[in-house]
């Protein structure tokens, strides 16, 4: 089997921003060779048994030099593999693509070129600046900031840079930008010709620094920026002020720690990130089946002897269906049940599978649920009540009282989630988290295992707790945890919305 390179452009930094096409071949490589510049992000989609092994190169330090990197292409591609090769930015704008395929076509191997989105363009983007405008530039230049160091002299022609009139971008530029000012300015720029850097350009830690030519390295010494930058001189600077719409987000630059199921997480990080956080996920629990899945199939198996079916969260609504349809059954089987959900997350995920909820209450918790109950006869009639084990024992409590005949059966069941206790305490310690949230007691619990006892307390005391509702506050006061944020409305949404209105009033303050 002969091995195939994709050289992927990895886009500048958000994941969002990579192509269909560079997701696909992702998946698709048996081998992934990424870069600094790369988010680490892209990597979920490769598969489970890849081999994923890290080049990156930052401010002089190299994991592999170029030629190393040249040498493991031709390696792994030429062992038979299909190589995705992940370089920031796209692969032929400063990226040294150009001089990876010389060698990947001098060994013959086979490769493909998946463009991506470059830091030249999407990092000013990201920071409200234009780079061509009716009334400002009509052209655009792209400049390396840093020539080799083996060439004997520039292949830079200044004058006719100073000259364009267009927008000047230079990439990989910080150390030399005392020298790119100065040769401007010698070559005839105006001095108050405005200027900007953009560090980490199109990721929550985006930093956005201008000036003019005059005042731009002050300005930037005084900033303590460090690459990687984007350099932008010109007219077209001066747009930003009015313009800027990434660094203006409520949340931008909080550093937040989700500690839900990996795969119930993207919903809560795709909306903080939308916020404008950095978000870090950290799965404290994992769901998984209960372990005794008889007395759940033998009630969907005897499922007409039930009056009702009532649902307390998205995972059981989930569970639930999964033996439905293990079982050889669809939802015409449910067709003369009533049914209720407890909020409205867990009622659109009975309406994905098909089934509406009778009643939905206005609170989302037990309580809430058995209110909602007092309007209707359930005295005699059967209430199958699939749930979690270690669920609050509320809900089959006051509707027995009632009159009705519960049968509460455990359908999944929560565990320690992939979370590593020394990458949890050493975020901590970092002192770069901002906010810690929860979205049940179990996960509150389980973050909890995973701290020193001893450390717990110093490692949280300046990190704001955030939880989706009373109960799981309730389960963080036990544990020794205030929480600064609790939802009003007790769902992803109302947590986000929650989370929004604490730093609002803080930056107020």
């Amino acid at each position: 089997m002969s091995g195939k390179v994709f050289l992927i452009g990895a886009g500048p930094g958000d994941p969002g921003l990579v192509t269909q096409k560079g997701i696909a071949c992702i998946a698709a490589a048996s081998v992934v060779v990424y870069d600094y510049l790369a988010s680490p992000e892209l990597l979920k989609y490769a598969r489970p048994e890849a081999e994923l092994i890290y080049v990156g190169k930052k401010g002089g330090e190299h994991t592999l030099s170029q030629g190393g990197i040249n040498a493991l292409l031709v390696e792994k591609a030429g062992a038979g593999n299909v190589v995705s090769r992940l370089k920031g930015g796209d692969p032929f704008i400063f990226g040294r693509g150009g001089e990876e395929i010389e060698e990947l076509v001098k060994a013959g191997i086979a490769f493909e070129v998946v463009p991506g989105v470059t830091s030249a363009v999407a990092a000013p983007a990201y920071a409200g600046i234009p780079l061509t405008h009716r009334q400002f530039a009509s052209c655009v230049t792209f400049i390396t900031g840093h020539e080799d160091p083996s060439k004997t002299e520039s292949m830079l022609d200044w004058k006719a840079l100073a000259g364009t009139g267009g927008t000047l971008v230079f990439l990989m530029g910080v150390k030399n930008l005392p020298n790119i000012v100065k040769q401007l300015q010698d070559a005839g720029m105006d001095s108050d010709k405005p200027a900007a850097l953009v560090r980490w350009g199109t990721t929550a830690a985006q930093h956005t620094v201008t000036g003019t030519l005059s005042t731009i390295c002050q300005n930037v010494a005084e900033a303590g920026l460090r690459p990687p930058c984007i350099i932008v001189i010109g007219d077209v600077v001066s747009l930003r002020e009015k313009m800027q719409w990434f660094e203006t987000r409520p949340l931008f630059g909080r550093r937040i720690v989700v500690t839900r199921a990996r795969k119930q997480a993207s919903d809560l990080v795709e909306k903080l990130s939308q916020l404008g956080a950095a978000c870090v996920e950290m799965p404290v629990i994992e769901i998984q089946p209960a372990r005794d899945l008889f007395l759940l199939d033998d009630a969907i198996k005897e499922i007409r002897q039930y009056d009702w079916l009532v649902f307390t969260s998205v995972n059981g609504v989930d569970a639930f269906f999964d033996r439905l349809h293990f079982l050889g059954f669809d939802t015409r089987v449910l067709g003369r049940l009533k049914t209720a959900a407890i909020g409205p997350a867990t009622a659109r995920q009975m309406q994905k599978n098909g089934l509406n909820a009778d009643i939905v209450p206005e609170s989302y918790r037990a309580e809430s649920v058995v209110e909602a109950f007092a309007d209707q006869n359930v005295a005699g009639q059967k209430i199958l009540l699939p749930r979690a084990e270690g669920a609050r024992p509320v809900l089959p409590e006051e509707l027995s009282k009632m009159g009705a005949q519960v049968d509460e059966i455990l359908s999944y069941r929560t565990i320690q989630g992939q979370a590593g206790a020394k990458q949890l305490a050493a975020e901590l310690r970092s002192g770069g988290v901002d906010m810690v949230t929860f979205t049940s007691s179990s996960t509150v619990k389980n973050f909890m295992t995973l701290l020193p006892e001893s450390e717990a307390a110093g490692l949280l005391s300046n990190t704001a707790i955030a939880a989706i509702g009373p109960i799981t506050a309730d389960t963080a006061s036990e544990m020794g945890l205030k929480a600064d944020v609790i939802a009003d409305q007790y769902t992803i949404d109302g947590l986000c919305k929650a989370i929004e209105k604490y730093y609002g009033n803080k930056t107020a303050a």
